[in-house]
């Protein structure tokens, strides 16, 4: 019998025509409603938990839009049940919490409260890389969608896909690593990690964005922490240091928010999945998207604006440096990929060579400026502008491989990177009170500092692309893409890692297997340059965990890569500028 027959009685006369299509708009809202009657507890027992992994959206699912065409579309709080879950969002509102619980609470609670507050955050990066399934990773998904400035078109709109929950991983380890490194820091410890938890809650923040204007918040957001971090808390020139790299982050940023003013005027959009959507005119892509990507390459560290790296890293504290090369630098290159690369295709296919070229010069040129660093801390530095040179390469590939492979370098970078500026600036300076090379080749530090003499030759395996570690599987993979579209730049990549090998295995020889000399005053198990040192010498348990935690992680990616790149790869192909 018709639904109308029940809900209704008898239909209106035919002669109502004026009537009619409200009418026939009745009639199908109350057959649709019967239908969700009958069939809502089905649907319901086939949905998905939130806590136990995401619900595939309904553009994508094949299976959603046939549920819909057969029972109709699910009422709201239905729907609300089988959404992606909220809870990786949860990283940036646990990071900022703790922010402001350091500025409340005292301050023998300050490294526990960091501690905790990035555990937690790694954790949720975990248990969402565990519990979500490989095709719910394939696309850009929303997470959390609230109005901002609705004048404007402005959404607090998150989304998550197999690039972002890497950036989120990396991020979660670097900062519990960072924090485990500066257990013993004494001077305004609230103040110090206060300015570190902001640091890791506005990476979180742009890793997680899938509104223009929100990641262009957070990625602004960074800058002032890393000036304080830098500026107060740094050694070696660190006012120059720390106002350099703000210098040329704004310098950057004012690139990006010309970029992002002309798609906004352009599309009448700030979301970046309607925004990947939305056909910009080719012309208009020839000249915005070199000035969006160049916008974010500075923060990337793309020759020839690099300089500020080796100068920011040798300033700030082992934190800093550990923040900046392991998550900040990422910043550029993930916004690059994600905004300025996806949304004007066309540009990024005009301009791709010449980002392959900087690309190849930036791997060669600090490599072998490098090659001629006395300061261990300035060796790394430019090592990291080096390394970051393979993650613009494999960008400006243009193929899934070698994207996927630039990928897994910003994680694995973040790693290996993070590594070797712990034991430069926490283990070796703070017990040598040098960095210089010269100096540490007569202290023989491999026999006073044997875990660090050993976690120093993992990093440098690590680094130097050695099989079974995370950097080889992401630079093999960059290379082999790279080859597909330029096998010469593979060529003279070649230099490049010849001069990586060189710098890195003369580092480790002077910092820690030289030859002792007379000269330098040594006591069994402990190093002193002052005989009146009395500080503890031994590795303490913190920067144990901290060291084997990166080394934990680059080891696991080395010998089992599909476990990132399974996820990496079905995000990087659903993105625009491969189609």
């Amino acid at each position: 019998m018709p639904v109308w027959n029940i809900k209704m009685g008898r239909p209106p006369s035919v002669s109502l025509r004026g009537h009619r299509a409200r009418y026939c708009d009745i009639v199908q809202r109350i057959e649709q409603q019967a239908r969700w009657g009958a069939h809502a507890h089905r649907v319901l027992a086939m949905a998905t938990s939130p806590s136990q992994t995401f619900a595939r959206q309904s553009t994508f699912s094949v299976g959603n839009k046939f549920h819909q065409l057969l029972f109709g579309e699910a009422p709201k709080r239905t729907r609300g049940a089988r959404v992606l879950p909220r809870m990786i969002a949860w990283t940036i509102y646990l990071t900022f919490a703790g922010a402001v619980l350091l500025i409340l609470l005292p301050r023998p609670f300050a490294r526990w409260i960091a501690l905790f507050t990035t555990i937690a955050g790694l954790a949720l990066g975990l248990i969402a890389f565990v519990h979500t399934s490989i095709a719910d990773l394939a696309h850009f998904t929303t997470i959390v969608r609230v109005p901002w400035v609705p004048a404007l078109g402005m959404n607090y709109h998150l989304a998550i896909d197999g690039v972002s929950l890497t950036m989120v991983l990396v991020t979660g380890i670097s900062a519990v690593s960072t924090v485990l490194f500066s257990w013993d820091v004494e001077h305004r410890q609230n103040e110090f990690f206060f300015w570190l938890l902001l640091v890791v809650g506005g990476c979180y923040g742009v890793f997680l964005s899938a509104d223009l204007f929100l990641l262009f918040g957070f990625y602004e957001l960074v800058i002032v922490p890393k000036y304080f971090l830098i500026a107060i808390f740094g050694s070696t020139n660190k006012e120059y240091g720390a106002m350099k790299l703000t210098l040329y982050s704004f310098f950057g940023g004012m690139f990006v928010f010309a970029g992002i003013l002309t798609a906004y005027a352009t599309a009448g959009s700030l979301d970046l999945n309607e925004l990947s959507r939305f056909q910009f005119p080719g012309q208009l892509q020839s000249w915005a998207f070199p000035v969006l990507f160049l916008g974010f390459a500075v923060l990337a560290g793309i020759w020839p604006l690099h300089t500020w790296a080796p100068t920011g890293h040798v300033a700030a504290p082992t934190a800093g440096s550990m923040l900046l090369a392991g998550i900040v630098m990422k910043l550029g290159s993930y916004a690059g990929l994600r905004v300025a690369m996806n949304l004007f295709p066309q540009g990024f296919q005009a301009w791709s060579k010449w980002i392959a070229l900087f690309a190849v010069i930036g791997i060669v040129y600090a490599a072998a400026v490098a090659l001629r660093q006395r300061d261990l801390k300035f060796v790394i530095g430019y090592s990291s502008v080096s390394h970051m040179g393979f993650v613009l390469l494999g960008l400006a590939t243009a193929n899934a491989l070698g994207v996927s492979g630039a990928v897994l370098q910003m994680f694995s970078h973040g790693v290996i990177a993070a590594l070797l500026f712990a034991v430069a600036g926490r283990m070796i300076y703070r017990r040598t009170h040098t960095r210089e090379l010269d100096a540490l080749a007569g202290m023989n530090l491999s026999g006073a500092l044997p875990f660090a003499a050993f976690t120093f030759v993992i990093a440098s395996a690590a680094s130097m692309g050695i099989p079974g570690f995370s950097g080889f599987a992401a630079e093999i993979t960059i290379l082999i893409g790279t080859w597909k579209t330029y096998p010469l730049a593979v060529w003279i990549t070649g230099a490049g890692i010849v001069l990586v090998a060189a710098f890195t295995l003369r580092a480790l020889k002077q910092s820690f297997f030289g030859e002792a000399r007379p000269s330098v005053p040594m006591q069994e198990g402990r190093v002193a340059l002052d005989l009146d040192w009395n500080e503890q010498q031994s590795i303490t348990p913190a920067e144990k965990c901290g060291a084997c935690l990166l080394m934990s992680a680059t080891l696991a990616v080395g010998v089992y890569p599909k476990l990132l790149l399974d996820r990496i790869m079905p995000a990087v192909d659903a993105m625009r500028f491969l189609k």
